[in-house]
């Protein structure tokens, strides 16, 4: 079992940056792979990026690819996430999620356990 918990989020102006962390607690965080997701007004829950346990192997939507990086640090049980030259349309409510697969997957069906999100706002 873990439980995640998202922080960063706020309210910024297209161009600027955010990063958001997620810190969890349980003692095997180690060994999940981590997700970002989001979930804009109107809209359904899409994925942001993962890596795996290692941080070794990383995947991003195509939308924030190269805009966002991922990263974790399994000592601190966190896992970032870097967002940069933001765009109104990253607007959404970011959710991080743990997966006890085995490799790095957008499918949302395919992590376990969710945070309860954090709300970014860009403004134009």
């Amino acid at each position: 079992q873990v439980q995640l918990v998202e922080s960063g989020g706020g309210l910024v102006q297209a161009g600027g940056s955010l990063r958001l962390s997620c810190a969890a607690s349980g003692r095997t965080f180690s060994t999940y792979i981590m997700g970002w997701f989001r979930q804009a007004p109107g809209k359904e829950r899409e994925f942001v990026a993962t890596i795996s346990w290692n941080g070794g192997s990383t995947l991003y939507a195509g939308s924030v690819k190269g805009r966002f990086t991922i990263s974790r640090d399994n000592a601190k049980k966190t896992v970032d996430l870097q967002m940069n030259s933001l765009k109104p349309e990253d607007t959404a409510v970011y959710y991080c999620a743990a997966d006890r697969g085995a490799i790095v997957s957008a499918r949302m069906s395919d992590y376990d356990y969710w945070g309860q999100g954090t709300q970014v706002t860009v403004s134009s």
